[in-house]
C-alpha cells in the first residue's frame, strides 16, 4: 500500500515585485507524517508556508490538499477544509479569556458566524462549542486557566492556546509556524512535549530556526535557500549534509552544526 499525499505544492512559485521569494518549489506531505522546514533568514519559509496556508497566491504553480486544487482557495476555507495553522508571532485576543478565545475560533467557523447576533452572543454551553473547547484545553494542558484574561498568561501559555485554537477546529493538517520562537527552554520543551502528544493522527509541517529541536521530533526534513529546496531527507542527514551546512551554518564543521 503506497503513502497517500495530502498535501502538494507543485512546482510553486512567488514573485513579489520582480524579486522571487520561493522559486519552484515541489513538495509532499505524506498522512501522518511529521516534517520540518529550515533554512537561514530569507530562504523563503515563511513565503512558502503562507503559500501552503492561502494567505498568498502562487504566481505559478499549483497547491493541492487531498487531490484536490487549492490554488485560489482564500485561507478561511482551508481551514474548514481542514488545513490548520500556528504564526510565528502569537495570535490571540488578549482582552477575551482563555476560554472565549477558543468559543471565539470555534464559533468562525460554524455557522453561527454568519449571523451576527449568533455570533457575537454564542452560548459556551452549546454541547458542540463546549466539548471542543475543553477537549482542546485539555490537549495541551491549560483547562485550569480557562477563566483568565489571556493577558495575564506567560508566552509559553499563549502559545499553547494558539495551539489549542487549532486543534479545536478538528485539522487534518496542522502547520506550526517556527513554535519556539520566543520561548524559554523550558518552554520549548514543553511545546515539544505537545507536538509528540497531539502528532497521533494528525500530519505536521513546522517551520523552525531551532534545529536542534527538530532533529528527534520529524521524520522528515526539508532546507530551503534562495527560495528552492536544496536539501529533502532525514534530520539526520540534513546536517551532514555540505550543502546545507554551507549555507544554513556558513561552512562550519558538522560537529558545530549538530550543535545548532
Amino acid at each position: 500500500m503506497t503513502d497517500q499525499i495530502i498535501l502538494e505544492a507543485r512546482g510553486v512559485t512567488k514573485v513579489f515585485k520582480g524579486l522571487t521569494a520561493v522559486a519552484e518549489v515541489d513538495y509532499r506531505l505524506i498522512k501522518g507524517q511529521v516534517a520540518g522546514v529550515i533554512g537561514p533568514n530569507g530562504a523563503g519559509k515563511s513565503t512558502f508556508f503562507n503559500l501552503l496556508t492561502g494567505l498568498y497566491t502562487p504566481t505559478e504553480g499549483k497547491v493541492v490538499f487531498f487531490d484536490q486544487d487549492i490554488t485560489k482557495v482564500p485561507p478561511d476555507q482551508r481551514v474548514v477544509m481542514g488545513l490548520g495553522r500556528t504564526f510565528q508571532l502569537v495570535s490571540v485576543f488578549n482582552s477575551l479569556t482563555v476560554l472565549d478565545n477558543l468559543v471565539l475560533s470555534i464559533t468562525r467557523f460554524t455557522p453561527y458566524y454568519h449571523n451576527k447576533s449568533k455570533f457575537f452572543f454564542a452560548d459556551r454551553t452549546n454541547s458542540f462549542i463546549k466539548e471542543n473547547c475543553i477537549g482542546a484545553m485539555e490537549t495541551v494542558g491549560i483547562q485550569e486557566k480557562k477563566g483568565l484574561k489571556t493577558s495575564g498568561l506567560s508566552y509559553g501559555d499563549k502559545r499553547k492556546l494558539e495551539i489549542a485554537m487549532a486543534l479545536s477546529l478538528k485539522p487534518k493538517v496542522l502547520l506550526l509556524d517556527e513554535p519556539f520562537a520566543g520561548l524559554s527552554d523550558t518552554e520549548i520543551d514543553e511545546i515539544v512535549h505537545l507536538i509528540n502528544k497531539i502528532k497521533e493522527g494528525l500530519s505536521i509541517v513546522i517551520i523552525e530556526h531551532k534545529v536542534s529541536k527538530l532533529l528527534n521530533l520529524v521524520e522528515k526534513l526539508s532546507v530551503m535557500h534562495e527560495g528552492r529546496l536544496i536539501f529533502e531527507g532525514k534530520p539526520q542527514d540534513a546536517v551532514s549534509d555540505r550543502e546545507v551546512r554551507r549555507v544554513y551554518w556558513g561552512e562550519k564543521d558538522e560537529s558545530s552544526a549538530i550543535k545548532c
